[in-house]
């Protein structure tokens, strides 16, 4: 492109021809203040307190009801979905009932294939089907 043609172009401004001022100066400058400039960290705000019991009265956390087999294993003649699975694996994990091959599979006792429908061996993702029934 020739001066003429870049005249006409940008209407003879000559501002954008021209070098900038002090560029190889400013452009080093630049460099040493990107390389010496360190991040300061931001002081952390204290974590907001959690409430230790929040009132959870819904869902999967709403006591209610069980039935008597389940209400035999836990102990209690009301229990949340949560507080059921809780203790029935913390039943399974004293009793040593993990098959120690397949850890996914439960080994059923007699309390256990009472609640699990006479079940013998029940996978660990069906505990939640299976309980299902026992929940009024």
């Amino acid at each position: 492109m020739s001066s003429s043609a870049a005249a006409r172009v940008f209407n003879g401004c000559r501002a954008l021809f021209a070098p900038a001022k002090g560029a190889s100066a400013s452009a080093s400058s630049v460099k040493k203040k990107a390389t010496t400039a360190v991040k300061k960290p931001r002081p952390k705000s204290p974590p907001k307190p959690r409430p230790s019991n929040p009132n959870r009265s819904y869902g999967i956390f709403k006591v209610g009801p069980i039935s008597p087999a389940l209400a035999g294993l836990l102990g209690s003649s009301q229990a949340s979905r949560t507080d059921a699975v809780r203790q029935i694996w913390s039943y399974i994990k004293t009793h040593n009932l993990q098959n120690p091959q397949n850890k996914r599979e439960i080994i059923c006792d007699e309390k256990l294939k009472a609640i699990f429908d006479g079940k013998d061996v029940v996978g660990f993702l069906e505990i939640g089907k299976l309980l299902s029934r026992h929940f009024v």
